[in-house]
C-alpha cells in the first residue's frame, strides 16, 4: 500500500469557529493521518467581505486515497458537517481545500491541483509557509515561504491567533510513551454492529454482521486512537454505497488497509460474522423454511501484503455413537432375557434404528489463501460432517426421517472434524498446499451441563502429509501462525 502527503486548507466563519476545525481535523483522521497542522489565522474575507472573518489553517496529511478519492472525501465531510451551497466565496461552517498532492499536477473538469488560486491566498501560503517553508510549488518551483512574501504586503490582514491552535489541541495521551514499554499484539474493539451491502453476481445484499478491529501496538506508544476504528468502519461502509464490495473478505480487507494507514500501524487485522438467510426444504413434507448460515470473513493486512480467509458456521445434529453402543448391548441382553435367538436378535439390531442421546452442534469451517472460495460454498462440507442437518420448519415424516438418519450416522466430535476435512478435500482437490483450513466442532451436550468440543488448524500439505503418515503428525499449523507466514513476518 502507498502512502500519499496531501496539503490541505481549513477555513470557517460560522458558528464556533475553532470547534468547526476540530471537528474537521477529526473527521479527516478517518481517512488520512495527521503529519503536521499549522497555527490557526485569523483572516479577512477574500473576495465577498461582508462577512464575518475565517478562522484558517493548513494541515499535511499522509493517505492511501488517489486524488480524486481524496477530494470527494473532503466535500463528504464539509456536507456532513453542515455546508450549504451559497454564493461562492460566501460565509460557509467549513471549507476544505486539497491543496497539494505529493507533486501532482493535475487539471480535470471536477478537480485541479495545484489549487489554481492557492498562490494568490494570503491566508493559505501562510500557515503553509509556517509548516513547509521549503516546500515547492510543483509548477512554479518557488518554495512556500518565497510566496507567502509575494502575497504579504503592508498591513497585515492574515493575523495568528495567540495562543497558536497547535497549543489548544489536547495532547495527544495515546501517543505518549508507556510506563512498561512493551508492545501488544492486538488492541482494538470487538463487538460492532452494522449493516453490511455486498454486490454478490449483480443481487444487492443487505447483511447484519459484527465486527472485531485490531492492529498491533509498538512498545513506545500507550494506546491507540479507539474512536478511528468505528469511524474507518463508517467511511468504508459510506463508499460502498458507491461502490459495493463483491464479498464480506473485500469489506474486511479494506477496513483492514485503512486501519493502517488511520492508525499508523505496522499490522492491521478485521474478522467480520454475518447472517445468510438460505431458504430449505423439509426433506420429506418439502416444507419451505429459512435457515440462516453465519459467514466468516478475515483479513489481516501489512503495508505491503494482505491475507484473506473465509469460513462459514452450520448448526445441525448429532448423535452421540457411545451411548447407542450401549444400547445395542442392552438391547441385545434384553433380547436374550425374552427368549430371542442371538442370531435373530443381532439382526434385529441391523435393522432397528437404535436409541442414543442427541446433540445440537455448530461446526466451522475456515480456508484460507483460496481468493475464489466463496464461504457459502463451504455451507454442504460442514453439514455433510454431522449425523443430520436441522430445519425450523418440520413436519412429522420430516422429523422421522431426519432422527432415523441421525442414528444411522452416529459421530463424536472428532468424527465431525475429520469428515468436513474428508467433504473439503473431496470437493475441492486442487487446493495448493500452502492453504490454511480449519475445521472445528462444538456439540452442547443434552446430559452433562459442559460442551464438548474438537479442532483441527493446518496447511492442506499438512493434512495430506498426516492423511499418507498418521503416526507422525498431530494437529498443523496454528491460524495466527500462518497469517504471519503468509504477511511475511514469521517462518514457514
Amino acid at each position: 500500500m502507498v502512502l500519499h502527503t496531501a496539503w490541505i486548507g481549513l477555513g470557517s466563519n460560522l458558528g464556533d469557529r475553532h470547534t468547526n476545525l476540530l471537528e474537521a481535523l477529526q473527521q479527516l483522521r478517518e481517512r488520512t493521518r495527521i503529519v503536521r497542522v499549522s497555527s490557526v489565522y485569523e483572516t479577512e474575507p477574500a473576495y465577498y467581505p461582508d462577512q464575518p472573518w475565517f478562522l484558517n489553517m493548513v494541515a499535511q496529511v499522509e493517505t492511501d486515497l488517489d486524488p480524486v478519492a481524496l477530494f470527494r472525501f473532503l466535500k463528504r465531510i464539509e456536507r456532513r458537517m453542515g455546508r450549504q451551497e451559497t454564493m461562492r466565496y460566501g460565509p460557509r461552517v467549513i471549507d476544505l481545500d486539497l491543496l497539494l498532492y505529493d507533486d501532482l499536477v493535475l487539471e480535470t473538469p471536477e478537480l485541479v491541483i495545484p489549487h489554481p488560486r492557492m498562490t494568490e491566498r494570503a491566508f493559505v501560503l501562510v500557515p503553509l509557509a509556517e509548516i513547509a517553508p521549503g516546500l515547492a510549488h510543483p509548477q512554479l518551483g518557488q518554495t512556500m515561504a518565497e510566496l507567502a512574501a509575494l502575497v504579504v504586503h503592508g498591513e497585515e490582514k492574515v493575523t495568528r491567533v495567540r495562543p497558536g491552535f497547535g497549543t489548544q489541541l489536547p495532547r495527544d495521551v495515546q501517543g505518549e510513551p508507556p510506563t512498561l514499554r512493551l508492545g501488544l499484539s492486538r488492541v482494538g474493539i470487538t463487538g460492532l454492529r452494522r449493516i453490511v451491502r455486498i454486490l454478490d453476481g449483480g443481487r444487492d445484499n443487505l447483511f447484519y454482521a459484527e465486527m472485531d478491529l485490531y492492529v498491533d501496538l509498538g512498545p513506545n506508544q500507550r494506546g491507540v486512537h479507539m474512536s478511528r476504528f468505528s469511524d474507518s468502519v463508517e467511511e468504508i461502509l459510506e463508499e460502498a454505497a458507491d461502490e459495493p464490495a463483491p464479498d464480506l473478505e473485500t469489506v474486511a480487507e479494506r477496513m483492514a488497509h485503512q486501519l493502517i494507514a488511520v492508525q499508523d500501524a505496522r499490522r492491521a487485522e478485521v474478522f467480520i460474522r454475518a447472517h445468510l438467510p438460505t431458504t430449505r426444504y423439509a426433506p420429506a413434507s418439502g416444507k419451505a423454511t429459512q435457515k440462516l448460515y453465519t459467514l466468516l470473513a478475515w483479513a489481516a493486512s501489512t503495508r505491503e501484503r494482505t491475507v484473506r480467509l473465509v469460513g462459514i458456521e452450520v448448526e445441525g445434529m448429532m448423535a452421540c455413537p457411545c451411548a447407542q453402543d450401549m444400547i445395542r448391548t442392552y438391547a441385545r441382553e434384553r433380547l436374550l432375557e425374552e427368549g430371542i435367538g442371538p442370531e435373530v436378535a443381532d439382526q434385529v439390531l441391523q435393522v432397528v434404528p437404535l436409541a442414543t442421546h442427541n446433540q445440537r452442534g455448530t461446526g466451522r469451517l475456515v480456508v484460507g489463501g483460496v481468493e475464489e472460495l466463496r464461504a457459502g460454498e463451504l455451507a454442504g462440507v460442514v453439514e455433510a460432517a454431522m449425523s443430520a442437518e436441522i430445519y425450523d420448519l418440520l413436519k412429522r415424516p420430516d422429523e422421522l426421517f431426519l432422527v432415523a438418519k441421525a442414528h444411522r450416522r452416529p459421530r463424536f466430535v472428532e468424527d465431525a472434524v475429520r469428515e468436513m476435512i474428508r467433504n473439503l478435500l473431496d470437493r475441492y482437490p486442487d487446493l495448493p498446499d500452502d492453504a490454511f483450513l480449519l475445521a472445528r466442532q462444538t456439540n452442547f451436550e443434552t446430559i452433562h451441563p459442559h460442551d464438548v468440543y474438537a479442532e483441527y488448524s493446518g496447511t492442506v500439505g499438512e493434512v495430506r502429509k498426516g492423511l499418507l503418515d498418521p503416526e507422525g503428525v498431530v494437529g498443523g499449523m496454528s491460524m495466527d501462525r500462518w497469517i504471519a507466514w503468509k504477511l511475511g513476518i514469521a517462518p514457514g
